[in-house]
């Protein structure tokens, strides 16, 4: 499984890195020789795979993180030439059936070149914008269970909290938690960006703690992947020091305005004795609203027959760089947002954080405030 895995990153930056030397190609054309056609393909190989090998022998810290940047660049630049290619097809499609006036071959290229850096610039522009300001999400459910007040629950999944996401992040989430009159947090998995190194260095701690504080009912969280890459028990111990009440393979009663809820709390599949849903649900009184925080949502179709009322999940990041988003689709029941399946509700959120570089696109950093409404009789 690890070779094939290698085997297909290595693959992949191949592809990208040919189609990146294609597009330069083509920008650098007017200043075009040989040499600097051949320059062009020996560096855009040679960061590639000199970037590859650095990170599989770890020669410096979060080496995978400029992998990553390296690829997202060569994604840019060919989507680039893509929207420019697009561009002048259209142009000269459009010229083949009207009257309008040809443009210089010189001034077109010239334009398109220009357009084409500035198309560059403006994706970067966006992804970080998408990546950092976070949107709300509003959805209003109701369940045939007992319930006389709503419930807003907000729903922050994949903080990924590191060097690049931090306080700022946190008190951002904590500021759209007043806002908008959140009653519970719920937070299912990868809360860390794999370890507490930089929540310990820059006091993330205090920032999260006021956090919790301020949340009505409380903030619930499980782990997922990252966070059980080696290092779970400092990262539960800095969650729970900080107020999160974690629930990993456990379940619990709590009271709304008199209104019981149970909250059920599961381990990422990462996790590979991790507790059966069922057996989880077998402590629960399921005529009682109950709500499930399991971070992957490939386990939706069999919950889905189970006695659950709404489960949030995250994981998938909605690919979080286009076009992987597709792909999350194709893969899952849900990959992303909201379905009702049966007597359950099933939310997908694309995450508050993000993984590894501060970039998305066509996915966008969120939070859900999900108002639960049940009978009153």
């Amino acid at each position: 499984m690890r070779y094939t895995f290698f085997i297909t990153v290595f693959m992949l930056l191949q592809l990208f890195s040919t189609g990146a030397a294609l597009s330069l190609q083509w920008w650098f054309a007017p200043w075009s020789t040989s040499a600097l056609q051949v320059a062009v393909w020996i560096i855009v190989f040679a960061v590639t795979n000199g970037l590859l090998v650095l990170s599989v022998k770890r020669a410096f810290a979060n080496s995978y993180r400029w992998v990553s940047m390296w690829m997202l660049i060569m994604h840019f630049v060919i989507l680039t030439a893509l929207t420019i290619s697009i561009l002048y097809g259209g142009y000269w499609l459009l010229a083949s059936f009207t009257s309008i006036a040809p443009i210089q071959s010189a001034k077109l290229d010239f334009g398109l070149r220009v357009f084409a850096l500035i198309t560059f610039i403006g994706l970067f522009v966006y992804a970080l914008y998408s990546a950092y300001v976070p949107v709300v999400r509003k959805l209003s459910l109701e369940i045939d269970k007992p319930l006389s007040h709503p419930l807003r629950l907000a729903l922050a999944s994949d903080l990924h909290i590191g060097r690049l996401f931090g306080n700022r992040a946190i008190d951002k989430l904590h500021q759209l938690l007043i806002d908008n009159r959140a009653d519970i947090l719920l937070m299912p998995g990868d809360i860390m960006d794999d370890n507490t190194q930089a929540f310990n260095a820059y006091n993330m701690s205090k920032n999260l703690a006021e956090l919790c504080a301020s949340v009505p009912y409380g903030v619930y969280a499980t782990l997922g992947n990252h966070d059980l890459y080696g290092h779970e028990q400092p990262i539960s111990a800095a969650l729970r020091r900080a107020g999160v009440q974690l629930l990993n393979d456990e379940v619990l009663r709590i009271k709304h305005k008199g209104d019981p809820l149970w909250l059920v709390g599961r381990f990422d599949n990462h996790k590979s004795q991790r507790v059966a849903t069922t057996e989880l649900l077998a402590k629960v009184d399921t005529t009682e609203p109950v709500v499930l925080l399991d971070h992957r949502p490939s386990d939706i179709e069999e919950h889905s027959q189970l006695p659950i009322d709404l489960q949030v999940s995250g994981h998938t990041h909605n690919g979080q760089v286009f076009p992987a988003n597709f792909i999350v689709k194709a893969i899952n029941r849900i990959g992303y947002g909201y379905e009702a399946i049966n007597q359950g509700h099933f939310v997908v959120s694309s995450g508050y954080g993000f993984w590894g570089i501060p970039f998305r696109l066509g996915s966008r950093a969120e939070i859900w405030l999900i108002t639960l409404k049940g009978n009153t009789h």
